[in-house]
Formats: C-alpha cells, structure tokens, sequence
C-alpha cells in the first residue's frame, strides 16, 4: 500500500508536470489571441484538449504504473487526478507569474478595455446591466498586481481540476474480474 502510495504522488508529480508544461505552452496563445483572432481560436482548441490528455495519462497511469494489474478504483483514479491537475497549476503558476510580471505591463487588460469600449459603442438592446458589470470587472481587475492574478489563476485552474477530475476518474476506472 505504501508503495502504491508513492507511485501515486510519483507518477501524478510526472503528469501534472507535462500538463502543467502543456497549460503553459498554451497559456502563450491567449495574449497573442487578444491582438488576432486566430491565436485565441488556437488557444480555445488547446483548451478543448486538456480533459483528454489528462485521461490520457490516468490511463498510463492505470495501466502501467498502478500496482493493481491495470484495474484502478474510482477514488485512487480522482486522487490521481487531482494531484496531477494541483501539481500542472502549480508549475503553470510560474508561467503566469512571470508573464503578469515582466512582459505584460497592462497589455491584456489594455485589450480588453479596448474590445468593452468596441461593444460600449454599439450596445444591444437590454446590455445596459451587462456593461456595468463588465465595466465593474475590469475595473477590479486593474487593481490586481501580478501575484494577485496568479494567485486567482491557481484557484481556477484547480477548481475546473477538480471538475474534470470527477468524469475523467469515472470513465478510466477498471476493475479486473477474478478468475475463479
């Protein structure tokens, strides 16, 4: 059991960090996405593959790694999950801290201002609520530093973990019949 223990956290430490490294190759398109288009469709795709890639290695995990004879339970395949998705937003934290802190000096939130006035100019009808909340939002967020919003990053990147962690540990859960 000890031993399983520590392939768990081994293994879980080894995939979050090629998902961590994956979030961070694609966090690269979101800035880029924010002047073209094409870069922030490219980022939404990324993002589309991370629930596979991350049953991808619960499956390596389950069948390689585990010591159970490539069966694995519901509880192990979600503990699995979660530390790798805890371990990839903790690296990817490094990534954003870096980003918010040396290279972006206001660009992202200069964006978005320009592409709320954009929508200001032209409103729909029954926006009213809607550009005051938006409005809201970007102010608060020009009142966060760097560390702020890395800080904001980690908690959703292991929140929609967590999420993803539950479908992913249903659908790669296996238990091996015994022979009798």
């Amino acid at each position: 059991m000890i031993e399983d223990r520590k392939n768990l956290q081994r293994v879980s430490m080894a995939a979050g960090t090629i998902m961590g490294t994956y979030w961070i190759l694609k966090f690269i398109f979101f800035p880029l996405g924010m002047s073209m288009s094409f870069f922030m469709l490219v980022f939404g795709v990324l993002t589309l593959f991370v629930p596979f890639i991350g049953h991808h290695l619960l499956c390596l995990y389950r069948d390689r790694y585990s010591n159970n004879n490539g069966s694995i339970g519901f509880i192990h395949a979600f503990t699995f999950c979660l530390f790798m998705y805890m371990y990839a937003s903790l690296l990817t934290s490094v990534g954003h801290l870096i980003y918010f802190q040396f290279i972006d000096h206001g660009f992202v939130l200069e964006r978005l201002q320009d592409m709320f006035d954009t929508v200001k100019e032209s409103p729909l009808p029954g926006m009213d609520k809607y550009v005051e909340q938006y409005q809201l939002a970007i102010d608060t967020y020009s009142l966060l530093n760097p560390v702020d919003i890395t800080l904001q990053l980690v908690s959703q990147n292991m929140f929609y973990g967590l999420l993803m962690a539950l479908p992913t540990a249903l659908i790669a859960k296996r238990k091996i019949k015994k022979e009798q």
